[in-house]
């Protein structure tokens, strides 16, 4: 009897445990759910931009080595750093995807956007993930990250690698704010994969002028040193 009556009381517990996490796990998502963004996902309802500026030597060797197929801008023009994206952030999170399917982008834009964004896959990529979330029309978003890039001045020392140079991310952040007045290191993180640099992020306002995020901070690059590979053809 005692037995019994212990057993029923250990599948009470049992029972009133999982109760418990689940109703917390219920807790949390609805928490979550509190916890997001409230202008989640709506077109032009965002704190800042991060432009975003991709290593190109970078990335055309991790393409190779991945085996992957031949990328337009992998071929001989030699590219130093290029926009990846002009991305809208909350102050914590992003928005993506804002209008699907994305309003149709006219390829004479795709086409006056290659000397930035040297592909036009990245090109449309970016204007369904993050464009549509800018609120701006298509037209009005290039002309925005055509303005945003005008506005960032490229380290010297970066222009014309001829061969490869190993930096602290530290050390590439620094070049960049000393190359632009207003640039603070608070607006400014480098990301790398396991041995390269990978991209410099720059934080700034919709008027497109230099911001602190604390946002870029947690992205960004812990290695103590990276690989910059030299520009194809330097």
């Amino acid at each position: 009897m005692f037995h019994s009556r212990l057993h029923s009381f250990s599948r009470l517990v049992i029972s009133l445990s999982l109760s418990l996490v689940v109703a917390a796990g219920l807790a949390a998502f609805a928490g979550d759910a509190r916890a997001q963004d409230k202008r989640q996902n709506a077109p032009g309802e965002f704190d800042f931009y991060v432009l975003a500026l991709s290593w190109s030597p970078s990335f055309c060797e991790e393409t190779a080595e991945r085996g992957g197929r031949s990328h337009m801008q992998c071929g001989g023009r030699p590219y130093a750093f290029v926009v990846h994206g002009l991305w809208p952030q909350y102050e914590n999170g992003f928005p993506e995807y804002c209008q699907r399917p994305a309003p149709r982008l006219n390829r004479n834009i795709v086409s006056s956007m290659l000397d930035l964004m040297p592909a036009p896959g990245l090109i449309f990529n970016e204007w369904d993930k993050h464009g549509t979330c800018s609120g701006l029309e298509g037209r009005s978003y290039f002309e925005t990250i055509r303005k945003a890039r005008a506005a960032i001045k490229i380290p010297a020392e970066y222009l014309d690698l001829s061969q490869a140079k190993t930096v602290a991310p530290a050390e590439v952040e620094e070049a960049f704010v000393k190359a632009n007045p207003g640039l603070s290191n608070a607006a400014v993180s480098v990301t790398c994969n396991r041995t390269r640099l990978s991209e410099v992020r720059i934080c700034l306002n919709k008027d497109l002028q230099f911001r602190a995020c604390d946002e870029l901070e947690r992205r960004a690059c812990r290695r103590d040193q990276v690989t910059m590979p030299p520009i194809r053809g330097g």
